[in-house]
């Protein structure tokens, strides 16, 4: 099938519905798992492991996605993902055992870790840097909504018909999508066929899935020492990563993309901030639920208020960029989500259900903002031979921050337990208060690097002319 010109808004709407696919499957399950570990004769926490597994591969396989892009071709490896992705989800549905589960989460990771790294380099090869902000504004809100939709819609699909429709709703939509890769993207032009740094794979592999298994340790308490070990295995093997990239001719990902002063603010503070704000979409249901004495569907309702925040915000984001610019936004839209993180401590079991809505919508404006501002910045000032390394790492520290901002935010709620001598992490009102503070501080150290961009970072981009900047 010959594709049909470039439609760029088409192209967005296609990759959009993959993000959104890809990130729902990382947190819808979890409502479910009651409902699955009935089907599968074990216990919901066994469970787990089918999310940390999706995680955990997600990771792993997104550094090799640049180079099977640009050895393949961007549309084959994004239609074959995305096949991949439909078939692997009827495995899960079909799954009767743990380890059959686990072996289809196994399976689907690796094929999101192609779809949407691979979807946003075709966004970024077929979309002008006039219209960039538009297109991540676009292909960033389904990120944005299915954490907080996931929980609820889950628990709604497993209690009124059953579990095995989470992933079979997956596969009209990737039937559509392989048909509309076909019609609308086209084939990127021939990179230089370079050969796979197989070490290079071999370490960024070792070092995530180090990293992300050993602060999930720490978050879930039991094996401390286990997660500390692995954490400092995941940073010996990050910095052998780093000296090898350099030193290879034809490196995995290409270190010198880190020298561009935007792209490398926004790897550093970016990450931190996107932990920061990940932490949010597990902290809030689950004080919901804790502290509220609110069931899971009732918790996950509360919560889509934020949703609301998230579109309503992508009405201004473009206009707000061209207004006052990248650095100004990320600094002063920083502060408030620091700050909208760091009130929700206030929140009780006797708060109006109005302030708590208005909060939660603050929280998601915020967050949306910030998210689409990164995005954007992130690829302003990239040339465009180092693209596919660019998007390969920022796609790798996306994910990792996501998972991580779970993680840190039950590492902080486990400390808090345990100052309070409570070592079953039975957690209180007053333990959600101290690390809403925590992560708001959090967030807010992410600003050191923002502060340091140039006035007309990014100005291509967003459009933006500082005062006394010729036009």
């Amino acid at each position: 099938m010959t594709a049909a010109p470039a439609k760029p808004n088409i192209i967005w709407l296609i990759v959009a519905a993959a993000f959104f696919m890809e990130t729902l499957d990382g947190t819808v399950i979890a409502t479910a798992l009651p409902q699955m570990a009935v089907t599968f004769g074990t216990n919901p926490v066994n469970l787990s492991i089918g999310m940390t597994s999706y995680l955990v591969t997600l990771a792993v396989f997104i550094p090799i996605s640049g180079w099977v892009a640009d050895r393949l071709g961007t549309r084959r490896v994004f239609a074959w993902a995305v096949a991949a992705f439909t078939v692997a989800s009827v495995l899960c549905a079909l799954s009767t055992s743990v380890a059959q589960f686990t072996a289809a989460r196994v399976f689907q990771g690796m094929a999101g870790a192609m779809m949407v790294p691979v979807g946003r380099l075709a966004v970024l090869r077929n979309t002008g840097k006039e219209d960039l902000v538009r297109a991540m504004a676009f292909i960033v809100w389904p990120g944005l909504i299915a954490p907080v939709i996931g929980p609820p819609l889950g628990g709604f699909l497993a209690t009124y018909l059953s579990w095995q429709w989470i992933f079979l709703l997956n596969v009209p939509f990737g039937i559509a999508g392989i048909f509309l890769i076909r019609a609308y993207i086209p084939e990127s032009a021939p990179q230089e066929r370079r050969p796979l740094d197989l070490a290079g794979f071999v370490l960024s592999a070792l070092a995530l899935s180090a990293v992300m298994v050993g602060v999930e340790m720490l978050g879930y308490g039991g094996h401390w020492q286990w997660g500390v070990a692995l954490i400092g295995a995941g940073i010996a093997c990050g910095v052998w990563l780093g000296v090898h990239l350099r030193r290879h001719a034809h490196p995995l990902i290409d270190p010198g993309v880190m020298r561009v002063a935007s792209f490398r603010a926004v790897m550093i503070g970016g990450t931190i901030s996107r932990t920061a704000i990940s932490a949010m979409p597990f902290l809030l249901p689950l004080l919901f639920q804790v502290g509220f004495g609110l069931n899971a569907f009732e918790a996950g309702m509360l919560y889509l208020a934020s949703m609301l925040g998230n579109l309503g915000m992508k009405l201004v984001t473009t206009q707000a960029l061209r207004r006052f610019g990248f650095r100004n936004v990320l600094v002063f839209n920083g502060a408030l989500a620091a700050a909208s993180i760091a009130v929700c401590a206030v929140l009780s079991a006797q708060t109006p259900v109005v302030l708590t809505i208005l909060i939660m919508l603050i929280c998601g404006m915020t967050r949306s903002m910030q998210f689409t501002g990164l995005t954007s910045m992130a690829f302003a000032e990239v040339p465009q031979p180092q693209m596919s390394s660019a998007n390969t790492l920022f796609s790798t520290t996306q994910q990792m921050s996501m998972g991580l901002g779970i993680a840190v935010g039950a590492v902080f709620l486990h400390l808090c337990a345990a100052l309070r001598g409570d070592a079953a992490g039975a957690y209180q009102v007053v333990d959600f208060r101290i690390t809403f503070l925590l992560v708001g501080l959090l967030a807010l150290s992410s600003l050191l690097s923002f502060s340091r961009l140039r006035r007309d970072a990014g100005a291509e981009v967003s459009g933006h002319r500082p005062t006394g900047t010729a036009a």
